[in-house]
């Protein structure tokens, strides 16, 4: 059963209007139609709420007596047996009298909501249990009827009524909210001006969270990444240096500045784990700080700090980002233009605040880490250091050896080295090689040799563009392989978002999931990946699908998550991802709660099915109940008004017949009756057959009851192997069988029953030994049916043909199926040969067929065999005629 909605008018004070908003809401619904019940509703004597109750249904409260004094309150059971689609309930906060099944009123929707009923319900900002403390500061009264937090935020829905200090004022001097006799106390006292716009900011304020929520939830439904200046949401960027608190107090101030702004704190770490030079101390004070004023703290992996941060930003929906002002070297700067340079270029419609300090060049913070140019992997960084250092030195040693190089042919041979150092290790080696190498020119080969002077113009010139070159082409080498780098991680990323589509719109609606959380741990390298879920905020996580051994059952066990709302979320153990695998496993997360809501949606359609067909059998069991089940009545009715007419005079003649019809009508009530609740078993699941070894010799002749003798032919011989059923749903499958057989032959034709045994099959080598089936044929020569019908005739309430009303609910032939299908046998339809239907029921023998004249063994909880000599097989069965 779905669970109801709540829907919640939340006013800052008593007299904005709540319920009388609600009973509006409630004329509107009304008005479309929707089930509206009052089931309590205070309009404390204001004639205007008063009036709106007029034309709505209510409950009758329930009366309570508590200490002599007479009380009502909700009848809550009333309620539930009346079951509304809407049901108004007054004063969410409301604590019921001792003795209700509730202590709380808000237990009471509870209980609704869980039955499936809408709630429409009211509750003041003060009646919030975690601003009990405020409220009190600011009015001097305690509130002693509260409701939890989580309760309120559960809604669907919560719409707040606000009207202004000076109109609530002026509604309580008219006399719209309290009797005369209260209204100046109250204007001295609660409703005082200041009051009441602490009351309203603090409802306006509440209410802003909680649609922010609705707008964090959107926005990450929906993929979107740019910012909504909503509200005001500062970053500040702490590196674990000394400027930290400094930052962290001015973006306090900047969010103070706005009423409801908030403050996250976001500290980028390496994905290598290496130190950034950031004190842990320091980390640890400022985040301490942070949350003492109210802000967040987060931490994020990165390898480049100002993408990083904007991801991070862009992600929150931020609108202001507060970085301090940097503590490089003037010559640091040649390894890039900064954090703070690059996040005030790339920021986009995120104003960015740089913030100076007294710590600005003095590098006491620690040495800042180089940047890092490319990821070659260790092994060719190595061997990229060891050909830039030692290549130039054994290739002077090996030129010193040959006496008739010149300097064109050294410098070129040089060059190559550095060249080498490049494509294998990268920059930093290639200009490493390039300044040794030059060295090496200078000191063997430039004349004046073995010293570091250059006596030619021209060898300098030589020297110089040698070294310009090398770090030129070490530049250039550096930065095709970073595209590469970059190249191969986007295409590895399409293919994985391409395997990622196919996986979801190739596998079967059940196993999609599977396969997906299986592609993510391989993709990402984890031990166990798990889709976590819960009802709500306040519910625990749940494991919907999971990959892997020893899965995280909580988001905070695992070293990755993706949240996907928040009662959903991706959660990945095994190792900390980088930054520049987010965007990618949000993919992943983003199909995975795709593929959980297909599932959802294949069970509802399901269940949608399975609804949709038993709609579709009740209709036609209404239509049988209005025909076929009346008639039969309405002919007993008939025949005992006519006996019990007092003005005629029955001979015996006329009232035996009168008796037989209503014998008659009474025994075929029963039969339609009988198949009614068979079929409801069948389709509940409740039979359970007893199975046994049986005789059909014994069990056919009882199927005959209903039907005249002189109809059907008998051809059950003795001889047959026993088969495993239950001999009571046998014979009623085979009396529903037989008495189709009989209303559709002609009336000088004779139905044929005839069982046979088909030879058993050799087992293979290994195998069980099968001895055979057993199947008895129902052969009737009425007009057949033809081969696109031959399934749907088992069908619920189906007739075929010109069936007339009255001849049956059309449950005969699927009750049959029903019963020999859940003893393990079949029942299929075949044509006779010149003309009529064949049934053709199919079990299996018993694996010990009994030899002849052994009797019937194991049959001894079958019916006894009918006294009347022509039922008896015996005497039937040698009388067989071919039917061509």
């Amino acid at each position: 059963m779905a669970r109801g909605r709540l829907r919640i008018y939340l006013g800052a004070a008593p007299g904005v209007g709540k319920t009388y908003a609600m009973l509006c809401e409630a004329h509107r619904r009304l008005a479309r139609g929707t089930d509206v019940v009052v089931g309590f509703v205070e309009h404390h004597n204001r004639a205007n709420t008063a009036e709106l109750l007029e034309g709505l249904e209510a409950v009758p409260r329930r009366a309570m007596d508590h200490r002599g004094a007479e009380f009502t309150e909700l009848d809550l059971d009333a309620l539930l047996a009346r079951r509304p689609q809407v049901a108004l309930v007054d004063e969410l906060a409301h604590t019921n009298v001792p003795g209700s099944r509730n202590a709380k009123r808000w237990q009471d929707v509870e209980e609704l909501l869980a039955a499936g009923i809408d709630v429409i319900s009211t509750v003041n900002i003060q009646h919030l249990e975690s601003l009990g403390d405020v409220v009190e500061g600011i009015t001097g009264v305690r509130q002693r009827e509260t409701v939890p937090d989580e309760v309120v935020r559960r809604a669907d829905q919560i719409e707040l009524v606000d009207m202004s200090p000076q109109a609530l004022r002026r509604r309580l001097a008219h006399g719209n909210v309290y009797a005369p006799e209260k209204i100046n106390a109250a204007l001295s006292n609660y409703f005082r001006p200041g009051n009441l716009t602490a009351l309203r900011e603090l409802a306006l304020l509440w209410t802003a969270d909680r649609v922010d929520e609705y707008l964090q939830t959107y926005r990450a439904e929906q993929g979107i990444d740019s910012t909504w200046q909503a509200r005001e949401r500062i970053v500040v960027g702490l590196t674990g240096g000394p400027e930290g608190a400094t930052l962290i107090r001015r973006a306090a101030r900047i969010a103070a500045k706005g009423s409801g702004s908030e403050l996250l704190a976001v500290h980028i770490t390496r994905s290598d784990g290496l130190a950034t030079g950031g004190s842990p101390q320091a980390l640890i004070e400022q985040r301490a700080l942070v949350e003492s004023l109210g802000g967040s703290f987060h931490t994020v992996l990165g390898d480049d700090p100002a993408h990083a941060l904007l991801d991070f930003a862009r992600g929150v929906n931020a609108t202001q980002i507060v970085l301090g002002s940097s503590r490089r070297k003037a010559w640091q700067y040649i390894y890039g233009p900064g954090v703070g340079s690059t996040v005030a270029r790339d920021s986009g419609d995120i104003d960015v605040h740089i913030v100076t300090h007294e710590h600005v060049a003095h590098g006491r913070g620690g040495r800042l880490p180089l940047r890092k140019v490319t990821d070659l992997g260790r092994p060719r960084a190595i061997s990229g250091w060891l050909i830039g250092v030692a290549g130039p030195p054994l290739l002077a040693v090996l030129l010193t050896q040959v006496r008739d190089t010149g300097l064109p042919t050294d410098m070129l041979l040089f060059f190559s080295v550095t060249i080498s150092a490049a494509l294998v290790g990268g920059l930093f080696p290639a200009i490493a090689s390039a300044v040794v190498s030059s060295t090496a020119l200078n000191y063997y080969f430039t004349p004046p040799t073995h010293t570091l002077t250059i006596s030619d113009p021209q060898n300098i010139l030589a020297v110089g563009i040698f070294t310009a070159v090398g770090i030129a082409v070490a530049t250039v080498v550096d930065l095709a392989a970073r595209r590469t780098h970059e190249a191969a991680r986007s295409q590895a990323e399409a293919q994985t978002l391409s395997a990622l589509a196919g996986t979801v719109l190739r596998a079967p609606t059940g196993e999609g999931l599977s396969a997906l959380l299986d592609q993510v741990k391989e993709t990402f390298q984890q031990d166990a990946v798990a889709l976590l879920e819960r009802l709500d905020e306040h519910e625990p996580w749940t494991c919907t699908a999971s990959s892997g051994s020893a899965p995280p059952t909580r988001p905070e066990e695992g070293d990755a998550d993706v949240l996907l709302g928040e009662n959903l979320a991706l959660v990945l153990s095994g190792r900390v991802l980088p930054a520049a695998d987010r965007r990618l496993l949000g993919a992943f997360a983003a199909q995975a709660s795709v593929l959980l809501e297909r599932r959802r949606l294949a069970k509802e359609a399901a269940a949608a099915r399975r609804q949709a067909e038993g709609n579709r059998i009740r209709t036609a069991l209404l239509a049988a109940v209005s025909h076929d089940l009346r008639t039969p009545l309405a002919g007993i009715k008939a025949n005992v008004s006519s006996l019990r007419a007092e003005d005629v005079q029955w001979d015996e003649a006329d009232e035996q017949e009168l008796l037989a019809g209503i014998e008659a009508g009474a025994d075929r009530l029963d039969h339609l009756i009988n198949n009614l609740l068979d079929m409801s078993r069948l389709q509940t699941g409740t039979v359970t057959p007893l199975i046994q070894e049986v005789d059909l010799d014994e069990v056919v002749p009882f199927a005959l009851g209903g039907v005249p003798l002189e109809s059907v032919r008998l051809e059950v011989p003795e001889t047959l192997p026993m088969v495993p059923a239950d001999a009571g749903l046998l014979e009623r499958a085979l009396a529903n069988l037989i008495e189709n057989a009989v209303k559709y032959s002609p009336p000088d034709v004779k139905v044929l029953v005839k069982a046979d045994v088909l030879e058993p099959v050799p087992a293979s080598r290994g195998a069980a030994d099968d001895w055979g089936r057993v199947e008895l044929r129902v052969v009737d020569r009425g007009p057949g049916v033809p081969e696109e019908a031959k399934e749907k005739i088992f069908a619920p309430f189906q007739r075929y043909g010109d069936a007339p009303r009255g001849a049956g609910v059309g449950l005969g032939l699927a009750v049959a199926r029903g019963f020999v299908e859940a003893m393990g046998g079949t029942i299929t339809a075949e044509d006779t040969p010149g003309g009529g239907l064949t049934m053709v029921v199919s079990l299996p023998a018993a694996e010990h067929p009994p030899e002849p004249g052994e009797g019937s063994k194991g049959s001894d909880q079958a019916p006894d065999p009918p006294s009347e000599p022509s039922l008896t097989t015996s005497s039937l069965a040698p009388r067989k005629t071919e039917l061509a």
